[in-house]
């Protein structure tokens, strides 16, 4: 199971990052310190580092830096609210292998990390799992597409995450909360009705049978 390591000092969004990869197969751990990060780098064990550049200590490039210097070649996507050119073109040039502006989706940050991870050549004790199955319903994390007995279906971005969401937990419940909060961002207002109006495309697509909705706690895929 891939190890990644979360420098993040905003408790909510390390918080919220910490939970999607969990519950994607991923194995986190927090650091609110730029000098504590970086210790837990160089001490080894970990396949990606996610890095703000504004934390405690010193600065994430400083981080950044002094990891290429000692000749680190962990995969680092930095995740920053600084937008402007010149610190993204900071950030590349001080070796960073990708860039994410907050705000942000956790679905765009995840596809970034799977892809870092699939050109690192990492040394993980276990390779992520490439397919999802329920029934007869197969989803491919390589393609992003889903098998359906002999038929391939092809879900926009949101729907496949949700399903993928979904899948991840056979037989859970999992609470429209939760749903919006790992699919949609720690930003999304609570109140909509987006995971309904999802859940509902998903049940069109891959069967209304699939997704069983649990009265006052939220929706669950059958097993």
């Amino acid at each position: 199971m891939y190890r990644i390591l979360i420098a993040e000092d905003e408790p909510r969004i390390a918080a919220f990052v910490e939970k999607g990869l969990r519950a994607n197969g991923f194995t986190p751990t927090l650091s609110a310190d730029a000098n504590e990060a970086l210790a837990l780098v160089l001490g080894g064990g970990f396949d990606l580092l996610i890095l703000d550049l504004g934390l405690p200590g010193k600065d994430g490039l400083e981080v950044l830096e002094e990891l290429r210097g000692q000749g680190e070649q962990l995969p680092v996507i930095i995740l920053s609210a600084r937008n402007d050119i010149q610190d993204k073109v900071a950030g590349f040039e001080g070796g960073a292998d990708d860039y994410v502006t907050k705000p942000f989706r956790f679905e765009e940050l995840l596809v970034r990390i799977r892809a870092r991870l699939r050109g690192s050549g990492s040394s993980a004790s276990a390779q992520e799992e490439l397919e999802l199955q329920a029934g007869e319903i197969v989803l491919d994390l390589r393609t992003r597409k889903v098998k359906v007995g002999d038929r391939q279906i092809e879900l926009p971005t949101r729907e496949f995450v949700l399903a993928e969401t979904f899948f991840r937990h056979p037989g859970q419940v999992m609470s429209r909360e939760q749903l919006l909060d790992r699919v949609w961002g720690y930003d999304y207002d609570p109140g909509s009705n987006i995971v309904d109006v999802y859940v509902g495309y998903l049940r069109k697509k891959l069967g209304s049978d699939l997704f069983e909705t649990v009265r006052g706690m939220g929706y669950r895929l059958k097993v």
